[in-house]
């Protein structure tokens, strides 16, 4: 799962069992036919679920690959109606038989980052309970703790709530550019306020452990309420671990390279 050259069917079989992996109920990351993992297959191709197949026991025919040269049309165009975009969506379709979701614009969004080539689409419990609450940017306020840093980076990114599909992808592509220039890169995270949230991976296995990890951070927080509240690092102190030389290597390893 972290080789950069795969062909058609290995990209399937990779997207496949991460997709499997996120559907797995102890996860608690996603339940019937929720969320949506995608992959880059090509430089203009991506792979991505079908809408209304479920993750837990995604089957290859589950997945459509699509063309990205017509979905960044749809980006650059105007807002169009349910039905003619679900009609544009279907003709990107170049292998197989089922209908991309509309979701699959904010995949294809993801993917135009560098160094980006996974998505995994969830909505854990946890990190739901935050996003439907009135303190969402507890999510986005600061950094808790060494590991959250290491796997999700400093600067997650909030989106209020839109309606899925075009609207939603336009406006995150505007923001993802405000975010790479304001903070000189991408964020790995990206919540949906009263929805979910995207994580962006170098491979499928760093899509699968930064949705992990957000977990993790949001139960810490929810459990940091009853006690008065999450007490954030100093932004010196998550900028050293950002940066440290050990840090930097145990994000490398992490990701299947230790070069």
């Amino acid at each position: 799962m972290t080789e950069d050259h795969l062909g058609y069917g290995s990209h399937l079989t990779a997207l496949v069992q991460l997709s499997r992996e996120v559907g797995r109920p102890e996860r608690d990351l996603v339940i019937l036919a929720e969320g949506n993992t995608s992959l880059k297959s090509a430089p203009d191709r991506m792979l991505v679920k079908a809408t209304g197949a479920s993750l837990a026991d995604a089957q290859p025919s589950d997945f459509v690959e699509v063309d990205l040269t017509q979905y960044r049309a749809l980006l650059d165009g105007n807002e169009i109606d349910d039905a003619p975009l679900a009609d544009a969506l279907l003709a990107a379709v170049t292998r197989g038989k089922k209908r991309p979701s509309v979701e699959s614009l904010l995949h294809a969004v993801c993917l135009e980052v560098d160094g980006v080539t996974a998505v995994v689409h969830s909505h854990p419990t946890s990190v739901n309970a935050l996003l439907c609450s009135t303190t969402p940017e507890l999510l986005t306020r600061g950094s808790l703790f060494p590991d959250q840093v290491v796997v999700i980076g400093r600067h997650p990114m909030l989106i209020p709530y839109i309606d899925p599909g075009l609207p939603l992808a336009q406006y995150v592509r505007t923001e993802l550019a405000r975010h790479i220039h304001q903070h000189g890169e991408a964020p790995r995270t990206i919540f949906l306020s009263n929805h979910g949230m995207f994580a962006l991976g170098a491979t499928p296995l760093d899509a699968l452990q930064i949705t992990e990890m957000a977990v993790k951070s949001a139960r810490i927080i929810l459990g940091s309420v009853a006690v008065g509240g999450p007490r954030f690092l100093e932004e010196e102190q998550a900028e050293r671990i950002d940066t440290r030389p050990d840090e930097l290597l145990r994000r490398r390893v992490l990701l299947g390279n230790n070069h």
